[in-house]
């Protein structure tokens, strides 16, 4: 439950969710409150140093996170959020180009499905999925594959075929494409309803 003395928001977006996180300063006694989505995490009461740091964690991966605590002049103070060692700023810029959200709306319930351009692991709203795509390539002498090896994060690793004169992005879009079907497909037989793009 939050107090009064809320001095600070942010939100940060991971591949398993959107976290909103919420800082409760009392400069008077002292207290020092972490809520993550208006779950208590760190308590800290009769600090009486007001500036410092507190470090938590979030998300499904515990990812590090820590406010910092600046005087500025007087009594009032600067609140700023690290994620992952990087200020919140670099980290979502980082964020942005590392994955892929798409926000849908099925039979009006919404749904968020991130991919993650570095693993391939996707995420429909904050479980990741178990996915398979497989594409077979037209075999004609114009088009030259050469043999990689991806290791997934469980240990396994699959062999697939990287097709030459396609850049890297032209193929994380068509699996990207894939994933999205892929996705669709299972909402819609889960469901049995049309599904709309937002």
């Amino acid at each position: 439950m939050l107090s009064g003395d809320l001095v600070a928001s942010w939100e940060v977006a991971l591949s398993d969710g959107v976290y909103r996180i919420e800082f409760d300063h009392g400069t008077t006694t002292g207290r020092r409150i972490v809520y993550v989505n208006g779950q208590e995490v760190v308590r800290r009461d009769w600090m009486f140093k007001l500036v410092g740091k507190e470090t938590f964690s979030i998300g499904g991966s515990h990812t590090k996170a820590t406010i910092n605590i600046q005087a500025i002049s007087g009594l009032a103070y600067e609140y700023t959020l690290q994620v992952d060692g990087k200020s919140l700023q670099t980290f979502m810029d980082n964020k942005a180009k590392s994955t892929k959200t798409w926000l849908l709306c099925v039979d009006g319930e919404n749904w968020r499905v991130v991919l993650e351009k570095d693993t391939m692991d996707v995420w429909c709203n904050g479980q990741k999925t178990s996915t398979t795509v497989r594409k077979h390539l037209p075999r004609s002498s114009d088009v030259q594959c050469k043999p990689r090896v991806s290791k997934a994060g469980s240990g396994r690793c699959s062999l697939f075929y990287w097709p030459c004169g396609y850049s890297k992005n032209e193929i994380i879009l068509l699996l990207m494409t894939y994933i999205i079907r892929y996705c669709l497909s299972l909402i819609k037989q889960s469901l049995d309803v049309d599904v709309f793009f937002r």
